[in-house]
């Protein structure tokens, strides 16, 4: 049986319900459009009895910002142009809904 270091990083499988789940380290795979894309030494959490493996969520969430980092485009000001009444859509008040 696998011995692990630190016991108080344990927490309930919920897949079999029986199962501690330990930190680990695994090799991640994903598809980044025709890309398959491998990560080892990925943290994870893996099932001591059922094997259920849990990617870690904040690590899933730093690899995503490396893989699809969110574009930081400066904003640009919206200009108006004047326009005439009539190319304007009528201005209509909606009744507020009280539950």
């Amino acid at each position: 049986m696998r011995r692990f270091d630190n016991p108080t990083s344990m927490i309930p499988c919920s897949e079999c319900h029986i199962g501690q789940m330990h930190q680990a380290k695994v090799t991640y795979f994903t598809w980044l459009g025709e890309d398959l894309v491998t990560v080892p030494d990925f943290p994870a959490w893996v099932c001591d009895i059922c094997g259920r493996l849990e990617y870690d969520l904040e690590a899933l969430n730093n690899l995503a910002l490396l893989l699809c980092p969110v574009e930081s485009k400066p904003a640009r000001p919206k200009t108006t142009q004047p326009s005439s009444q009539q190319d304007q859509p009528p201005l209509t008040s909606q009744p507020s809904q009280t539950k």
